[in-house]
């Protein structure tokens, strides 16, 4: 796992150079731009992890696509009545390209009339031949059971889709889409530069190996990291964790945070920070401990506020929740170090989930 994570700036450089022309400046998907017909709504279906990184393009398409986009777990699509016609587009998101939830969510929309374009690592599984279209992240091969380079290649890709379909689709100015590119094409570069903070990680994760729950908070495009965050701390730690979106957190969750919970709130600036910093003062304000990542540092309050804080770079749009997500894979590793768990093979886990 560790591996894995440590190959993340040539994942999702991979990743973003076959999506892209020889010069950077335009976004390369021949199988979506032939075969995709106009659509009005979008679904992503997904599961696990792969749901983390389809909410994570909900929220980071909903500003460039005119049309209802809704992230979706597999298995709830199937047993709910979504609104299905000719006209709908329906992302499969799936590392394994065989996850048997979203391979019949496909059949279901397929038997609508819906398109699908599969978003799959493996090329020829399952998921990418039924699709209409394919686009494949670049990560290469991951022995790891707890997804870490295919999520952030995930989002990428998905950034990389939503961009080209905006921008073929929906009129969007082409200038948009470059000035992502252009911070897409230094995203490597960066997050050599986060994970440099892993010595100090490490030392946060001997802090708080012993501890029973950790909450995790945020808003907008991070909200989903939260989640996939509190989700790699079961999977491989065994400790309870969830991910909230911070401004729930007084609608409950508040009522778990006593002396020592420790607390990861993802700060940036953003996405409502003062209102995610007045969520760090409640938390301290109830002797929680406070683990602030952020690519605000040099904020005086933080000072007072954040028992740990961990920097990184201060970036935006689709960069921004790749490089959010590296700190927090890594806690969740070394959690599990402390903790003597098996951080390769956890309890109870398969790499790919085959059978309902």
């Amino acid at each position: 796992m560790l591996k894995e994570i440590h190959e993340q700036a040539r994942s999702i450089g991979e990743t973003i150079r076959e999506k892209t022309d020889a010069s950077g400046s335009s976004i390369h998907l021949p199988s979506v731009d032939e075969r995709i017909e106009p659509f009005d709504h979008v679904y992503l279906v997904s599961c696990g992890t792969a749901y983390h990184a389809s909410l994570t393009a909900e929220y980071l398409w909903e500003g460039a696509l005119p049309v209802p986009i809704q992230a979706m777990i597999a298995s709830e699509f199937r047993v709910r009545t979504p609104h299905i016609t000719p006209r709908t587009l329906v992302v499969a998101v799936s590392q394994s390209g065989e996850t048997i939830d979203t391979f019949m969510a496909v059949r279901h929309a397929q038997s609508r009339g819906a398109q699908v374009v599969a978003l799959v690592n493996n090329e020829q599984s399952t998921i990418d031949r039924e699709a209409d279209a394919s686009v494949y992240t670049r990560a290469g091969i991951e022995i790891g059971v707890a997804a870490t380079k295919t999520f952030t290649a995930q989002i990428a890709a998905l950034g990389l889709l939503g961009l080209s379909l905006a921008s073929s689709r929906f009129d969007v100015p082409m200038q948009e889409a470059r000035a992502e590119l252009d911070r897409l094409a230094l995203l490597p570069g960066r997050i050599t530069e986060a994970l440099l903070g892993e010595p100090a990680i490490r030392s946060i994760a001997e802090e708080i190996h012993r501890v029973d729950d950790v909450l995790y908070l945020a808003r907008g495009s991070l909200f989903p990291i939260a989640l996939e965050g509190a989700l790699k701390l079961k999977e491989i730690s065994y400790i309870h964790a969830e991910g909230y979106p911070a401004g729930e957190m007084k609608h409950g969750p508040i009522a778990l945070i006593d002396e020592g919970t420790p607390v990861v709130i993802l700060l940036s600036k953003g996405t409502a920070y003062e209102k995610v910093l007045a969520n760090i003062e409640e938390v301290k304000a109830r002797n929680g401990r406070t683990i602030v990542v952020t690519d605000k540092p040099d904020e005086p309050a933080l000072e007072r506020l954040a028992d740990h804080m961990i920097p990184v770079p201060d970036v935006e749009g689709i960069s921004r929740p790749i490089l959010y997500t590296l700190p927090l894979q890594l806690l969740a590793y070394h959690v599990a170090v402390w903790r003597g768990t098996d951080v390769d093979q956890p309890r109870n886990l398969a790499k790919t989930v085959t059978v309902e």
